[in-house]
């Protein structure tokens, strides 16, 4: 049976889901689509603020700027450049293009495209409400940060005291590392240790949710309000570090560093898999948000220009933000290193006070003041003569200082705070900076939550009824759940999240979602639809990237992905303050009971896609099967030699029926 097309709006508001999967045989309880009556955007601003907002967030600061430091600089960034064109983008469009044409949360959409793949949208919102647990702790650690800014000096710029003598756990590693890991998090020295709760953690965790549940009381119509603010702010900020980072000494240094190519990392293979995963992430592809944010828009909205435009700014946004973080990282090394000179010139100068040093190994520079030593000078002599001086002077390294804590966590609350806390009105720059990190959740936040709500109140006529406390219950249910988090050993749980409960389902679930247009739906058919949308037909390339490119680039990734969680075992950074001579972080492998809660995490958000297969076909199996007796039951056996088959119509057997009937 021929499959129909998407709704255009010249469709009745009010029809079946029957009609709407038709072609796929089932016959369902009255609904509507209500592609007319639908919610929508006041302005094209406001979509916009949404779709970049969600896009844009916390990995655009701290995830991009690691990897392309680690990964070949600018090389990195034409390999990123190239993935997006030809897998990020067509995968964007595709979402678009869906959700703008069926005007359905993604639940709806792969229904629409076959019964059987309506576990795709709910696998999408598993996946969503995962991220949204530990998400929302990343914003309470931002907020209780935001809280402690406003002091001076900051609570992390030196060591406390107890009594007379300095704590020793902060002696050994620094002031900003000792406040994240004790006063912070106050973590465990593993994950099998749980500790208690966080009282302080607990309160930024409900305050955070709260934030939240505020934003997304009335839906979009209240989430865009905050839109306003929080998608546009974040770029404010990062215009104003940019501006002081690029006046500070040793900020050319961190961006030269930034941007050296390394072109033969393009013949590593894992680097081709960072750089997808970023592309895959960065655009927020499969969460199912960019399809509950496109189907608010008018049918004749151009979404190809949009995903063009979206990710050309998410693009930009990395940038920026990566000029930002190596601007006032690479102010941060230089000092560290300039520290390093000087105290390797003074020890040099009591050996020779103490004629152990022999006078050819002695500097051609004045080291007699350490202070007026270049880092420059001091490279050159050190890797000549260094090894051969008495007293263990050690390699003063711009860019290793650099390569330290620069992601994740480690970058925002470690790295960069300890940079700030150098900056002339420290609390300033501290304050704004948790101001925009928290901005910058927020609006992923309530684009993740959209990926959960607006599909299940477009499923289910009760949840559309009571959205506001499905709303409520959903925050309640997360802050509850999130108190996992909020224990000592809660910042383990939250890389294990992160790491592991999203990139393998979401993998997954863009594979199903690429295949099903592509291929099941037909690409060709798909490119109709958007004509009749647009008026004009988009370049039949797209036919062939979601077809072959797409497909094949992501069933690669999903392999990639899966072969390295098999062989390499999983680790997490934990805190060791127990070592001898300096308390530090390390790796460790995660324990048995841990690896099975991922197993179960992936399995869990996987699951919903074959059941609701096997629910479809069962479904079909015992309507076919009713259909049947109906038929024995009121008709006289046909002798037409056509055999009724699961796809034939109704209508004709009827008048098949009819027409034996007259000829008896």
């Amino acid at each position: 049976m021929e499959k129909e097309p998407l709704p255009t709006d010249d469709d009745k508001t009010e029809t079946t889901e029957s009609e709407l999967n038709g072609y796929a045989g089932e016959e369902s309880q009255q609904g509507s689509t209500e592609p007319a009556a639908r919610a929508g955007w006041n302005s094209k601003v406001e979509y916009f603020l949404a779709q970049v907002g969600f896009s844009v967030g916390l990995g655009n600061v701290w995830r991009f700027p690691y990897l392309c430091h680690q990964n070949g600089g600018g090389a990195f960034l034409l390999l990123y450049v190239l993935l997006m064109l030809v897998v990020g983008i067509p995968l964007f469009f595709l979402e678009l293009a869906a959700g703008q044409a069926i005007r359905q949360g993604s639940i709806g959409v792969w229904r629409y495209i076959s019964p059987r793949l309506a576990g795709i949208g709910y696998s999408s919102c598993v996946v969503c409400f995962f991220v949204a647990l530990y998400y929302n702790v990343i914003l309470a650690w931002s907020l209780f940060y935001l809280g402690n800014s406003f002091q001076y000096p900051l609570p992390w710029e030196q060591c406390p005291k107890q009594g007379n003598l300095t704590v020793k756990e902060c002696e050994k590693s620094s002031p900003t590392s000792y406040f994240w890991y004790r006063k912070a998090l106050d973590v465990t020295d593993s994950i099998d240790e749980t500790g208690s709760f966080n009282t302080y953690i607990v309160c930024c965790l409900l305050a955070a949710w709260t934030i939240v549940c505020l934003g997304m009381f009335k839906g979009i119509k209240s989430s865009v309000k905050v839109m306003y603010f929080s998608s546009i702010f974040p770029y404010v900020v990062l215009f104003c570090f940019l501006i002081r980072g690029l006046m500070l000494d040793g900020a050319l240094e961190g961006i030269s560093y930034m941007f050296y190519p390394k072109l033969e990392i393009w013949a590593d293979i894992q680097v081709w898999r960072q750089a997808a995963t970023q592309v895959f992430f960065a655009l927020g592809l499969g969460f199912g948000s960019i399809i509950a944010y496109s189907s608010y828009n008018p049918k004749n909205n151009n979404c190809h220009r949009d995903a063009f435009t979206v990710s050309a700014i998410n693009f930009l946004t990395s940038v920026l933000a990566t000029l930002v973080v190596f601007a006032v990282l690479g102010f941060r090394a230089k000092g560290k290193v300039v520290e390093c000179v000087v105290s390797n010139m003074e020890k040099l100068s009591d050996h020779l006070h103490s004629g152990d040093v022999d006078t050819i190994l002695i500097p051609h520079f004045n080291f007699s003041d350490p202070g007026s030593v270049s880092v420059e000078d001091y490279t050159v002599w050190f890797k000549q003569h260094g090894h051969d001086v008495p007293g263990n002077l050690t390699e003063c390294d711009l860019e290793k200082e650099m390569q330290k804590g620069v992601e994740g966590t480690g970058l925002a609350f470690i790295a960069f705070t300890e940079a700030m806390s150098l900056l002339p009105g420290s609390p300033f720059w501290s304050a704004l900076f948790f101001l925009m990190l928290l901005n910058l959740g927020l609006s992923t936040m309530f684009g993740t939550m959209e990926g959960i709500l607006a599909p299940l109140t477009d499923r289910f006529k009760t949840l559309a009824k009571n959205k506001t406390k499905l709303t409520i219950f959903s925050c309640i249910i997360g802050f509850l759940i999130g108190l996992l988090f909020t224990q000592r050993c809660g910042n383990y749980f939250v890389m294990m999240f992160d790491d592991y409960s999203a990139t393998l389902p979401l993998i997954i679930v863009v594979v199903f979602e690429t295949f099903s247009v592509s291929w099941l739906y037909g690409a060709d058919r798909f490119l109709d639809d958007i004509e009749g949308m647009l008026g004009w037909r988009p370049h039949v390339i797209y036919k062939y990237l979601w077809k072959y490119i797409c497909l094949l680039a992501m069933l690669g990734l999903l392999a990639a992905t899966t072969i390295r969680m098999f062989i390499t075992r999983p680790t997490y950074m934990a805190w060791n303050q127990d070592k001898v001579n300096v308390a530090s972080e390390e790796y460790l492998k995660y324990p048995g009971w841990a690896l099975a809660v991922m197993a179960l995490l992936i399995i869990f958000a996987m699951m919903p896609v074959p059941v609701a297969l096997i629910h479809a076909v069962l479904q079909d199996r015992t309507k076919l099967t009713s259909r049947d007796t109906e038929i024995g039951r009121y008709s006289i056996v046909n002798t037409d030699d056509k055999c009724e088959t699961p796809m034939t119509d109704m209508s004709d057997l009827d008048q098949r029926s009819t027409t034996a009937a007259s000829f008896s």
